[in-house]
């Protein structure tokens, strides 16, 4: 038997009702705000009852799942910009109560650190709900260390003990799952990647003189822009511009834009901005070769996207990245600003036809793999397994 369900016939094993929760969903805070959307937006064309509650309110600033299929909840927050601090007291509480009131069967959340995270954890505990937990690459070795004091008290005041009561995780990367394992956490891993929307068309920069790298992603420590700079010192490639794109994060940009000054590089830098919609469409259609100089990342979803466009793509083994070499779309390299001037020199120097090859490689190995569709059905079988609706998945890893 089925059931109707905002006006499709579905299978009465699809019909789940789970919970995301999310920090926030603004377009400026990175990967996640696209990625749980999407995520999000896949279940429920599968049939699953989806629920998002996350901190704000509806704006053009946030990225709302455009579906039926998914509500989405705003908290009101709080702002304390000089302790950089935001918080929702009364999340916890409007979770609380959509639980109770809507039987909720699943809570699956996104991110550590936060009052949001704590708060889904506590009201997993309280009501026994299974709980999800993806990091979203906060336990990885390098973000652990950022602001580690920080780190360390929240980890003996909360993180842990809700880490510890988490069903299962969700990783989106080998790499991920075994930064997880090594802090000891014995649960279930579901191993599933993000995924990307698919542009219909790709490069289009093949006719100009002047060839275009680009970065695009938060202008944050963890980036390596720093490293970016020195390698491009390093080799100054002639007829080359770097183009800077994404939001500036704690004035981070002031400091890589007095290194490239120190550098004498200005003409060959430049900074657009955050970008979204046709204007970041343009930039990849663009570019001719992508770079993410990245210290960690649990995915790195520009990189799917940049390949996407047809773009050849530099990262560094912090990002879960391999496929750029097996799949011949791209450098893999060790991060560090020496082993990145190797890349750019290497990547200049071969004819436009040939990294135009390698960008279509890259756009095949993207769509075979990262499309939102198959990544959803994964997770939804994830979710029946824990309700016991379902056999163990292959993406589920244990001990």
């Amino acid at each position: 038997m089925g059931r109707q369900f905002n006006g499709v016939f579905m299978k009465s094993s699809n019909y789940i009702k789970a919970l995301h929760t999310v920090a926030g969903l603004n377009r400026s805070s990175g990967g996640p705000a696209r990625t749980v959307s999407s995520l999000c937006e896949g279940l429920g064309r599968l049939g699953a009852s989806i629920e998002i509650i996350t901190q704000g309110s509806s704006s053009d600033e946030n990225i709302i799942p455009q579906s039926a299929y998914v509500k989405t909840t705003f908290v009101p927050a709080i702002s304390i910009p000089k302790f950089r601090l935001i918080y929702a007291p009364s999340f916890r509480k409007t979770l609380m109560n959509h639980c109770q009131q809507t039987e909720v069967r699943l809570i699956h959340d996104h991110g550590l650190w936060l009052p949001t995270n704590h708060s889904a954890a506590a009201a997993a505990r309280r009501l026994n709900i299974p709980l999800i937990i993806s990091p979203r690459g906060m336990l990885e070795s390098w973000s652990l260390r950022y602001k580690a004091m920080k780190k360390w008290l929240a980890w003996k005041l909360y993180q842990y003990r809700d880490l510890s009561a988490a069903y299962a995780f969700h990783a989106t990367s080998i790499q991920e799952a075994e930064s997880i394992r090594k802090l000891g956490f014995k649960q279930p891993i579901a191993v599933i990647p993000n995924g990307i929307q698919f542009p219909m068309e790709g490069y289009v920069n093949g006719q100009t003189d002047l060839r275009t790298a680009l970065f695009l992603s938060r202008i944050h420590p963890k980036k390596g822009l720093f490293d970016l700079v020195k390698a491009w010192q390093i080799v100054r490639p002639k007829g080359w511009r770097m183009i800077i794109a994404g939001p500036d994060e704690n004035g981070h940009q002031k400091e890589i834009q007095a290194a490239i000054h120190q550098a004498g590089l200005e003409d060959m830098f430049q900074f657009v901005g955050s970008v979204e919609g046709e204007a970041k469409a343009n930039l990849y259609r663009c570019a001719d070769l992508f770079i993410l100089p990245t210290f960690t990342e649990n995915f790195g979803v520009v990189v799917a996207e940049a390949l996407s466009y047809g773009v050849p793509v530099i990262t560094t083994k912090g990002a879960p990245w391999e496929g750029l070499v097996t799949h011949g779309c791209g450098w893999w390299i060790d991060i560090g600003a020496e082993p990145l001037a190797a890349a750019i020199c290497e990547a200049v120097a071969i004819s436009n036809e040939e990294r135009y090859v390698m960008g279509k490689r890259g756009r095949l190995f993207v769509e075979e793999n990262f499309g939102w569709s198959d990544i959803a059905e994964k997770m939804l079988s994830v979710y029946q397994w824990i309700l016991k609706k379902g056999s163990k998945p292959e993406c589920v890893i244990h001990v």
